[in-house]
């Protein structure tokens, strides 16, 4: 879209505080704290000077997101309001500006309010109070472009066309008469093609045909182009841009198709929240976030469980050829007639915004988890296609034989682990797709959670149940590639999250994710990144901390290597080195199995019983016959080093942040999985820390992150009592 001016800076909170949005109420601690404590209502204020240039010009303030039920006055006097703590929404201030200072003010309720969804029920996350996105102020001229739709409807033939929707706002309701140019650039802005048309009315119709050596968005080349646009009327000039790309996206009863390709989709979910700023950060951490899950996770699917997330979050995917699967807000609660309007308004306000985004390939039009409602969910499925007809809509469920309204069954199978309660069925990864839907046809369909609450898993947790944690992410990966009718499952989660008490360990955490919350890995995050092709990375990852009495009687066997390798070589102490193949009859429709070593692979003498020296070990993975990437382990691992990695060493300007991470390393570099010793941690420069002075390391590692105030250098400086200090230097400008 057009440039906008930053109005991020300035906030007074609570009449008191001088901040800097996005912003969260209330700062919350890691754990073990009051959810209730930003669940009130907030005011933020900004004083501002009208700029002469304004004159004649449309003058609005745009909102990226608010938490939640926001109000918001001009000079005393109220000019917008918006329920929807996901969506943007904008306050007009054309014709009510006053010379010299005016006064905008915004009062946020952050109490669960039960006519909002996702509000009414109890739900598994938390919804931090806020001004918590960004803010801008938009200048335009009298009659401007509101929105475009952009649709390439014949993606995959030779000769490509465009067609676009463009609509235009013209609040003052003058004479709408003028031209609009549209021209199609390519990724390095060549113009590719344009086009003109006269205006007629408040929408116009676009199409470019013809086209060639168009290239096509792919996971693996996520192309994109631009439409820029030029509207010429009386009242002035105006101009936006909107990013889009070329593909299809199609669910089938056998899977999915990208691009006319078959493609198993393979995802977590993301909750969009952080250690004690909940979702109060900016444009960095969310293309973080996205970074994270497709280069280092190796997903080619994210859900954005369970609401609309940052435009900057999405953009990055677009970038990076991650798949999404956007949803409204909610959590299995229904409420009443006002709060399914306000629902149905969450869908139009989701698909609107973000119907450009080629990444997104499916609209979540249902509650999530919620049951049935024939006559609900019959008017999100038609405003859906109503609006955006080129892609398909899903619903997610956890109950069986559930009406299907939508385009694919979308379902939560949580059925491994239940054997654990009892009943005559055996482990099983997934159930047969008509079990589920109760219909008597097969229909598109995809798994959208599985694992979480099932079987929590703390970084620190004992080796032994970090192992079964892995596996059940790997036999229902394994069970996903094995059934054709599946489009690929989506597992919950990527990340550790904040909640209320009535869910996950008490300490107001759901340890539910193959990542804490800081983005450091689990073991079971390798599930998942070891299904990578070694062209893009070599993983070797055994599970296991490497000490003879950390699992129950003792031990590391049976050993799970997560790896892409073809097989792979243990050397234990002096013992002759002995090769393994991936377990291919455990997990036969894995792209890449992992190496499972058993103890009837080897002597006692080749792992050492109980009582015997435990030795130093390497494990090494070969590709073709030739060593590629080695592990090394130590038998007497001692708190050796500090290390102190930010994500970047160059920040952007104010308000810019970054993750730095904190680990305690033993003499071979690796992370020492049960040192809690604390560090304090200090800043000094253009920059200031998120979150406490003084925190403990878990399972050998912690992290906060930083936000610039300025231009200019950065010490970190983090200290350990027993490790001494370590620094990192970074810089904003």
């Amino acid at each position: 879209m057009r440039p906008l001016i930053d109005f991020n800076s300035g906030w007074l909170f609570e009449g008191t505080d001088s901040v800097r949005l996005p912003h969260t109420a209330v700062e919350l601690p890691f754990s073990y704290f009051d959810e209730k404590a930003y669940q009130r209502v907030f005011t933020y204020e900004k004083r501002f000077a009208a700029d002469p240039a304004w004159q004649g010009r449309e003058v609005s303030v745009v909102f990226d997101g608010a938490m939640a039920n926001a109000v918001v006055s001009l000079n005393g006097e109220e000019i917008a309001a918006h329920k929807d703590g996901y969506t943007p929404f904008e306050a007009r201030l054309t014709g009510k500006l006053l010379d010299g200072e005016n006064v905008l003010s915004v009062t946020i309720d952050g109490s669960e309010n039960p006519e909002i969804p996702p509000f009414g029920g109890q739900i598994d996350y938390l919804t931090y109070a806020g001004l918590y996105r960004e803010a801008w102020l938009r200048v335009t001229a009298p009659v401007f472009v509101s929105n475009a739709k952009i649709e390439t409807p014949d993606a995959l033939a030779d000769s490509k066309s465009v067609r676009a929707r463009i609509d235009l706002v013209n609040p003052q309701d003058l004479p709408l008469f003028g031209t609009l140019v549209a021209t199609l650039l390519d990724t390095e802005g060549k113009t590719i093609a344009t086009t003109n048309a006269a205006i007629t009315g408040s929408t116009l119709e676009l199409s470019f045909d013809g086209l060639s050596g168009i290239a096509l968005w792919d996971i693996s080349n996520p192309v994109l182009y631009t439409l820029a646009l030029t509207l010429d009327t009386a009242a002035g000039q105006d101009q936006a841009t909107f990013r889009f790309g070329f593909r299809t996206a199609e669910f089938t009863t056998e899977g999915f198709k990208l691009n006319g390709k078959a493609l198993k989709l393979r995802g977590l979910n993301r909750h969009q929240s952080f250690p004690y700023v909940g979702y109060a950060l900016g444009k960095s951490a969310q293309e973080r976030d996205a970074e994270i899950l497709k280069r280092e996770l190796k997903l080619n699917m994210v859900r954005t469980s369970h609401y609309p997330q940052s435009h900057y979050f999405l953009d990055r995917c677009d970038e990076l050829g991650l798949l999404v699967f956007e949803e409204i807000p909610g959590w299995q609660h229904i409420g009443g007639e006002s709060w399914k309007d306000e629902s149905v308004e969450n869908v139009r306000r989701m698909i609107t915004r973000d119907w450009n985004h080629p990444s997104i390939v499916i609209w979540g039009v249902r509650v999530n988890e919620s049951h049935d409602d024939h006559d609900f969910y019959v008017r999100t499925n038609a405003l859906a296609r109503e609006l955006d007809p080129t892609r398909a809509t899903g619903g997610v469920r956890y109950i069986t034989d559930s009406e299907m309204l939508e385009d694919v069954y979308t379902m939560n199978d949580f059925i491994l682990g239940q054997e654990e309660w009892g009943g005559n069925r055996p482990r099983t990864p997934l159930r047969p797709q008509r079990e589920v839907t109760g219909l008597d046809r097969v229909v598109p369909y995809m798994i959208t959670e599985y694992g979480g609450h099932m079987y929590p898993t703390k970084s620190w947790d004992q080796e032994q149940r970090q192992a079964e944690h892995v596996l059940r992410h790997l036999e229902v990966l394994n069970a996903a590639y094995g059934d054709p009718q599946i489009a690929g499952c989506i597992g919950w989660c990527a990340f550790d999250y904040n909640t209320h008490k009535d869910f996950g360990s008490g300490d107001r955490i759901c340890h539910h994710g193959v990542m804490d919350m800081f983005r450091e890995p689990k073991f079971a995050a390798f599930a998942y990144t070891s299904q990578c092709d070694t062209s893009d990375e070599v993983i070797l990852k055994p599970v296991t901390f490497w000490a003879r009495g950390e699992r129950n009687i003792g031990g590391v066997l049976p050993l799970i290597i997560l790896t892409n390798c073809d097989e792979v070589e243990l050397r234990y102490g002096n013992n002759p080195p002995k090769r393994f193949k991936p377990d291919r009859e455990a997990f036969p429709h894995l792209p890449h199995a992992p190496v499972v070593i058993k103890r009837e692979h080897l002597t006692d003498e080749e792992l050492g019983l109980w009582g015997m020296s435990w030795e130093d070990a390497t494990i090494t993975g070969f590709i073709d016959g030739k060593p590629a990437k080695s592990v090394d382990f130590v038998s007497d691992p001692v708190a050796h080093a500090l290390e102190v990695v930010p994500d970047t060493v160059e920040l952007g300007a104010e308000g810019d942040t970054t993750r730095v991470m904190v680990r305690a390393l033993d003499q071979s570099g690796r992370a020492l999985p049960f040192f809690p010793e604390p560090v304090s941690i200090s800043v000094s420069g253009a920059a200031e820390r998120i979150g406490p002075g003084l925190v403990p390391l878990r399972a050998g590692s912690t992290g906060f992150w930083l936000r610039s105030t300025g231009a200019g250098p950065i010490t970190v400086t983090v200290t350990s009592e027993r490790l001494g200090r370590a620094e990192a230097i970074l810089s904003a400008s």
